[in-house]
């Protein structure tokens, strides 16, 4: 059971000046919320059970359930949605903090790995030990690296429509021009599910939690759009949801591309309207 939680803007308005050519205009500019999400599980039998704060990230308000779901996941605390019992916000404190935490309680007598820094470091992208052992780590918790993968063929004229089919589905962005995106495309190009947040890997957790609440996951027969750069982390959550396929707006880090090789994931980059990078390509896809 999830119960409903607050669904507070994404965008706020404030006066703004401009100045152009010398002049001073006043306007109302669209700014994107940005405001801290704290993450909570609780678990162990019941009548024995221990609350303890798992992450504070600062997020866009909105999908904030799918959000905390898909961090759990891609963080390797939870296998599945099996392992939740409910998601709810917190009844103590101030308003403002009622509304920026959610507590996930896990199933009763679910224990999760949480004090394993192996398992969980590599999550934030700021951690200054991202390599080999990082990669090493993702495999100790990546449930879908052993499934058997799936041969796809795709057009490449698919690729060259996604950026402008997210872009005009980008409501947030459209107004702000300033939040990140991540969106799920069948190959044929249709869009699937789309989400935005201030941060990219926000995003993607969020898309994550929208399949794995679904029961969609793996994603081994989707493409993944990105609509900045595709950073280590990034490349580690869609492995960990299965993807196979990604593409992004922006570039490619050098751990990225390390990361989609050794999972053998198909990573593009630059994509343009008519122009793209293929920096690994699987085993198991061909392009025409």
């Amino acid at each position: 059971m999830i119960n409903s939680l607050l669904n507070k803007k994404s965008i706020n308005q404030l006066d703004t000046v401009k100045v152009k050519q010398g002049r001073f205009v006043n306007f109302t500019d669209s700014v994107s919320v940005e405001e801290p999400l704290e993450i909570r599980i609780l678990f162990g039998s019941t009548g024995n059970k221990t609350e303890k704060n798992i992450s504070i990230t600062m997020r866009t308000p909105g999908n904030d359930v799918e959000l905390a779901i898909g961090f759990l996941f891609t963080e390797g605390i939870i296998n599945s949605y099996k392992e939740i019992k409910t998601v709810k916000s917190t009844e103590e404190g101030t308003p403002l903090l009622q509304e920026n935490r959610v507590i996930v309680e896990l199933s009763d007598g679910y224990n999760p790995e949480i004090g394993n820094s192996d398992r969980n470091f590599y999550t934030t992208s700021s951690c200054g030990v991202c390599g080999k052992s990082s990669i090493q780590a993702i495999k100790t918790v990546n449930k879908y690296q052993n499934i058997k993968k799936k041969s796809l063929k795709i057009n490449t004229e698919i690729f060259y429509a996604l950026a402008e089919v997210l872009k005009k589905t980008q409501s947030n962005f459209e107004i702000t021009g300033g939040i990140h995106a991540s969106a799920i495309f069948d190959l044929e190009g249709n869009l699937n599910a789309m989400r935005e947040d201030v941060g990219r890997h926000n995003a993607l957790d969020k898309l994550i939690g929208y399949f794995l609440i679904n029961n969609h996951l793996p994603l081994n027969d989707k493409i993944l759009l990105l609509s900045g750069r595709a950073s280590f982390e990034l490349i580690q959550k869609a492995s960990m949801a299965g993807v196979s396929l990604i593409a992004s707006i922006g570039a490619p880090s050098s751990l990225a591309v390390s990361i989609a090789k050794e999972f053998d994931m198909t990573l593009i980059g630059f994509l343009k309207k008519d122009s793209m990078n293929i920096y690994h390509k699987s085993l198991k896809h061909s392009f025409y």
